[in-house]
Parts: C-alpha cells; sequence; structure tokens
C-alpha cells in the first residue's frame, strides 16, 4: 500500500519542483479561463460529443506532428480544425453531427495510434499525447498555448450575444437576421483551437473534464447568464492547477489528478443544485397551501 501511495503523492523536494514547473501552472490556469468559458457554449449547443470527436483527430494530428517533426502543438491545431470544420460543415443537424463524430473517432485514435507506433522516441512522450504531461511546457509552448487561448477567448466575446441567441433558438435567431451557420462554424473553429490546446495538458482522452464538466457543474446551481461562465471557469482553473499541483510531486501523469477533482466538483454542484431545488419546491407548495 505504501509503494502505490507514495507514487500517487509524494511532496519531497516539492518546492524545488513548484518553481521548476511554473510554466506549466501558468498553462492550466490560461486554459482553464478559455475552456471554462468555450464549455458553456458546448454544453447550450449539446456539443459534448462533438469535442470527443475533435479531440481524436487533435490527438492524429499531435501525433503526425510528432513523427514528422513539424512540432506536436502546430499538428494538433491542424488535426482539430479540420474535424472541427467538419462536424461544423456537414453536421449541421444534431443526429448528422453525431454521425460525423462517430465516423471521425475511431480514424483519428487509429491514425495517431500508427504515428505512435511508427515513431522512434521516448515511449513517454508518446503516452503524454493521450493522458497529458505537465515537464513539457517550455517558454515557446507556454506562449503558443496563450496564444490560442486569448484567440478562444476574444472570440468569443466577440461573437457571444450573436452565439448566444443561436444557441438557445436557431430558427428565432435566423428569422431576426443572425448569421447562424456562419456563427456555427466559427464556434467550431474556435472550439477545435481550444481542444488542441488542452490537450497538451490533460491528453486527448480526456479533454472533457476540461471542455465539458466543469460548465456542467457550473450549469447546475446556476442559470445566470452571467455566473454560469463565471463558475464555469472558476472550477476549470481549480481542477486544471489543482491537478497539475498535486502531479508535481508523483510518478502518475497529471491526467487523473485533474480529472478527478472535476468529478468531484461537479458532483458538489449537483448535490447542492437539488437541494436548491427541492427547497424551492417546498416553499412554493407552501406557499400555494
Amino acid at each position: 500500500m505504501s509503494d502505490w501511495w507514495s507514487a500517487l503523492f509524494d511532496f519531497r523536494d516539492y518546492g524545488e519542483l513548484l518553481a521548476l514547473l511554473h510554466n506549466s501552472i501558468l498553462a492550466g490556469a490560461v486554459l482553464g479561463i478559455a475552456g471554462g468559458l468555450i464549455g458553456v457554449f458546448v454544453m447550450t449547443r449539446d456539443l459534448a460529443f462533438a469535442v470527443h470527436g475533435i479531440s481524436e483527430l487533435s490527438f492524429a494530428g499531435a501525433a503526425a506532428g510528432l513523427l514528422l517533426g513539424i512540432g506536436v502543438v502546430e499538428g494538433s491545431i491542424l488535426g482539430s480544425l479540420v474535424a472541427a470544420l467538419l462536424i461544423g460543415l456537414l453536421g449541421s443537424r444534431a443526429r448528422e453531427r453525431n454521425s460525423i463524430t462517430a465516423v471521425l473517432m475511431p480514424f483519428g485514435l487509429g491514425l495517431g495510434i500508427l504515428c505512435l507506433a511508427l515513431y522512434p522516441g521516448r515511449a513517454t512522450t508518446k503516452f503524454g499525447l493521450l493522458t497529458g504531461q505537465i515537464v513539457a511546457v517550455d517558454d515557446p509552448r507556454l506562449s503558443a498555448l496563450a496564444i490560442v487561448s486569448a484567440i478562444v477567448v476574444i472570440g468569443l466575446l466577440v461573437m457571444w450575444r450573436p452565439l448566444t441567441f443561436a444557441s438557445l433558438d436557431a430558427e428565432v435567431a435566423a428569422a431576426r437576421g443572425v448569421p447562424v451557420r456562419g456563427i456555427s462554424i466559427a464556434f467550431m473553429l474556435l472550439l477545435g483551437l481550444a481542444v488542441a490546446a488542452s490537450i497538451q495538458i490533460v491528453g486527448a482522452l480526456l479533454v472533457l473534464s476540461i471542455l465539458v464538466t466543469p460548465a456542467a457543474a457550473a450549469l447546475r446551481i446556476s442559470s445566470s447568464q452571467l455566473w454560469v461562465p463565471v463558475l464555469s471557469m472558476l472550477f476549470a482553473v481549480t481542477s486544471l492547477v489543482g491537478g497539475i499541483m498535486l502531479a508535481l510531486g508523483s510518478s502518475v501523469p497529471i491526467s487523473p489528478y485533474v480529472t478527478t477533482i472535476s468529478f468531484v466538483i461537479y458532483l458538489v454542484c449537483r448535490l447542492a443544485g437539488r437541494r436548491v431545488r427541492d427547497r424551492r419546491t417546498l416553499v412554493a407548495s407552501e406557499r400555494a397551501v
């Protein structure tokens, strides 16, 4: 028992590790803001499954970038944008979108595994693309992730009102002159960038813990157009930064820590939201009597 416990939690030399990996903490905070913000629209537009599909193509692009020497970040972004564009153009309806996503997922995963099998480098680098890693965030990669996250956040803020309108009722928005299809494709491209940035930290398999779970938790305890995105960003930053802080003193990849914190936050919000709804129902019934 002590062996696996020491593998999970070993805080010897923690101070030195914390100073060495400050880039990873900054990257986690930046990605948490972008992921938490875009996650609100992922939930509103019912795109959780699409996120998983985009992450598989992003993983394939990252693996191809690693194999061909063009760069993991560059390959990841290219794969994400291709997947997002395909889903946005071909999947205008939910059923079509789910079918396209289901087709892209195994293709992307298989292509990524093929590229990793051909890559002659270290096995830890290969494994990190799937489950995340915190030691590879150097200054150039941190700058790239910050730029990508800034593009996502600025893009969302620019089209926030029409995107919200189109997400709540696309038919009415189109009747009011909102370019629903153009906004949908633009959003999918921003989502592709967010996915590509997120897998650099949590890996391709567990990207939903950043782009879906925090927003789902926020929606459990609030319906405010202000507080839902604020809480979603707070939960995503807490999950990422908290997971990185725990993983610093561990030989285990970062993703189990991030996903566990994110899941616990969701459970707490779900229980809290249920109590609030039960209390409101009780108050309403008492007033009716």
